[in-house]
């Protein structure tokens, strides 16, 4: 990997075309799927391939929030709209009532979409999909080179008519692009960074705040960016762990009041409105009433320290457990405990 290629992406996220949010949107995508380590990312020579349908799930991520936001935050130049607009916007519509965008993300990931949007959702990710492979990867890297798709090839596949389209429809259907192997390891090593404040997720923000007039703040702005659902999976694995200590111990204590509790919620100890952070070691049991009182409040630092030494014992609790399921799992990997 030469340096060359860090100073490429540097001028990409500086000097590409900045009439639309695509740009920002793409890299953050893929810098994402490559730091998830997808299992689905392939090799092949000097180039890696990943299914266009992982970046599709992010960008429906990524654009659900600010979309549905009451503060217009403008995401392209100009009176135009987002080439998806009206198809998200009745998605939107449909989950309002419904739980939001974590809703809608359970739907995707665990339930399937309903009958009565599945048809608008399949426009709307078919829609996303063109977008995707029309504009930033065609024009990304137009900063250092004349041609079309000179860093970004996107392997067409034409798409079947079934409206039944779920999450792993998306990955096999949606067709895979490609990007060089030393662009790959770039956003591998580097790709928290790039994708950090100072970089594409501020440069879409900034980009955002400009386009506004500069009528919004970039606080307000970054909020909506980062904004992203709580699924119920990560709750359910927390709740089974916390069952798990039930049985074995016999009780489970209020981690903010220290009292016996036979049902509880699951409380994040840092709000998820604060930091978008569903770790089981800030998912903790708390008496449902205290958790409602609580809400989005960040615990005062003289509660925390009061609780500490309860907060410590279910980290450790969590630390033992997981420590388990690890030596159990590599066991079963190497033939032992069979």
């Amino acid at each position: 990997m030469s340096p060359e290629i860090f100073s490429n992406i540097s001028k990409i996220i500086e000097r590409d075309s900045k009439s639309t949010t695509y740009k920002f949107a793409l890299l953050r995508g893929v810098i994402e799927i490559i730091q998830d380590n997808s299992p689905y990312i392939t090799f092949f020579e000097n180039r890696v391939y990943i299914p266009t349908g992982l970046l599709v799930e992010k960008w429906l991520l990524y654009y659900y929030p600010l979309l549905q936001s009451k503060t217009l935050i403008p995401q392209i130049n100009g009176t135009t709209d987002l080439a998806f607009a009206t198809e998200f916007r009745k998605l939107i519509a449909y989950y309002e009532s419904r739980g939001g965008l974590s809703a809608f993300y359970n739907d995707l990931k665990t339930k399937g979409i309903p009958e009565a949007i599945r048809a608008d959702f399949t426009a709307l990710a078919r829609k996303i999909r063109a977008t995707v492979v029309n504009m930033p990867m065609k024009y990304i890297g137009r900063s250092l080179s004349d041609e079309y798709y000179s860093i970004f090839e996107h392997k067409r596949q034409s798409l079947a008519r079934s409206q039944h389209l779920d999450l792993e429809r998306m990955i096999t259907d949606f067709g895979s692009f490609s990007i060089p192997a030393d662009y790959y390891e770039a956003f591998k090593i580097l790709g928290s960074f790039m994708s950090g404040q100072d970089s594409i997720l501020f440069k879409w923000a900034e980009f955002s705040v400009n386009a506004s007039g500069k009528h919004l703040s970039m606080e307000r702005v970054l909020n909506e960016i980062l904004d992203s659902p709580i699924t119920e999976r990560n709750i359910a694995e927390s709740k089974k762990l916390y069952r798990d200590i039930l049985s074995k111990n016999g009780t489970v204590y209020c981690v903010w009041t220290g009292r016996k509790i036979n049902t509880y919620d699951i409380d994040h100890v840092i709000p998820f409105s604060v930091w978008k952070n569903n770790d089981l070691w800030n998912l903790l049991p708390s008496d449902s009433k205290i958790n409602n009182q609580k809400r989005d409040k960040i615990p005062a630092p003289e509660l925390i320290e009061k609780r500490k030494d309860q907060i410590i014992d279910y980290w450790q609790l969590i630390h033992e457990t997981q420590t388990a399921r690890d030596r159990s799992s590599s066991g079963c990997v190497h033939g032992i405990g069979r």
